[in-house]
């Protein structure tokens, strides 16, 4: 059994052929999943917990994924993340473990790679601009996937609510040869982006819709409950359409949940990725439509990713 590590991760995947490895998982049924998660009283301002997000593919393979969320570990003397995580992955057919995956580079090469599908079929084909909104550890992946995405990309601007953490994360893309820069007025930046990307832990809205340019993409990463939305209920409104990678998880982000509660969204409208891959809807139809896509995640695009991972180091050797 072979452990891969995050820097192995980085070596071996890109982002149009993890795409296209989610495309065509898209194009059979989802696998069986499931979640279990223990939480207790810490040190932190939030519980600790334990969570585990299995999925199955019957025959073929079965992964978990197991994190750790610590809030008080950054501030203690080893300075660990509050998150950390594991992906073992098992033989569909023996159950035998097979491999273990770095859980927490997984997981940004998942989601940027989920915003990444995204983007083939709703972004312009000759989008020019991108912005980043927020700097955390995912954004520089949501950075590389867009442009890798759309390599007509010749600006990349970043915004976060602390101008410093913008102009770090925005000093490291150029570095790596992407003409990023750090802006400071988020609406002009808004304004003039082709695809605008969003990964921060807004719970009331930073984008809004009045300020969608005509055929923006417009990636909403960040909320992942009820409570949290990154964009206004004009953003919803003006979309030519509503996209998600598993509609099932409509109920979960305020982002979609709010609006169809309000009765501005109807969930039978989302379309998801299944759609999609399958066939069955076309993406984006013109250059001049304003699309929105939330990224939910999932235990079924972890075990997606790592059969893809798997697929790439066997390559490698």
């Amino acid at each position: 059994m072979r452990y891969i590590d995050g820097e192995t991760l980085n070596k071996v995947l890109d982002f149009p052929s993890l795409a296209d490895a989610l495309a065509r998982w898209h194009q059979v049924p989802p696998p069986e999943v499931g979640r279990s998660l223990l939480q207790r009283d810490g040190e932190g301002e939030t519980p600790d917990c334990f969570l585990n997000l299995p999925a199955w593919y019957p025959g073929a393979a079965m992964g978990v994924k197991v994190i750790t969320v610590l809030p008080a570990n950054p501030g203690k003397a080893h300075g660990l993340p509050a998150i950390q995580a594991l992906y073992p992955v098992f033989d569909g057919e023996t159950g035998a473990p097979t491999a273990v995956i770095d859980g927490t580079a997984l997981t940004y090469w998942k989601t940027a790679g989920d915003s990444a599908l995204a983007t083939r079929y709703l972004a312009r084909e000759d989008a020019g601009s991108l912005l980043v909104v927020g700097s955390g550890a995912l954004a520089p992946y949501l950075a590389r996937a867009h442009c890798a995405m759309r390599p007509s990309i010749t600006k990349v601007m970043v915004w976060n609510r602390t101008a410093e953490k913008a102009e770090a994360m925005a000093s490291k893309l150029a570095e790596a040869g992407l003409a990023a820069t750090a802006i400071t007025d988020l609406e002009a930046a808004c304004r003039q982006a082709d695809i605008v990307s969003c990964a921060t832990s807004a719970t009331s809205p930073l984008i809004k819709g009045a300020w969608l340019r005509p055929g923006c993409h417009l990636d909403l990463v960040g909320s992942f409950t009820p409570e949290m939305r990154e964009a206004d209920d004009d953003a919803i409104r003006r979309a030519a359409g509503v996209f998600m990678d598993f509609a099932e998880f409509a109920s979960e982000p305020g982002d979609i949940c709010i609006p169809i509660e309000s009765g501005l969204l109807a969930r039978e409208d989302i379309v998801d990725f299944y759609a999609i891959c399958q066939g069955k809807h076309a993406g984006r139809a013109d250059d001049e439509q304003i699309t929105v896509f939330k990224n939910v995640g999932g235990a079924h695009l972890d075990l997606m990713t790592a059969l893809h991972i798997l697929d790439c180091v066997a390559d490698d050797k």
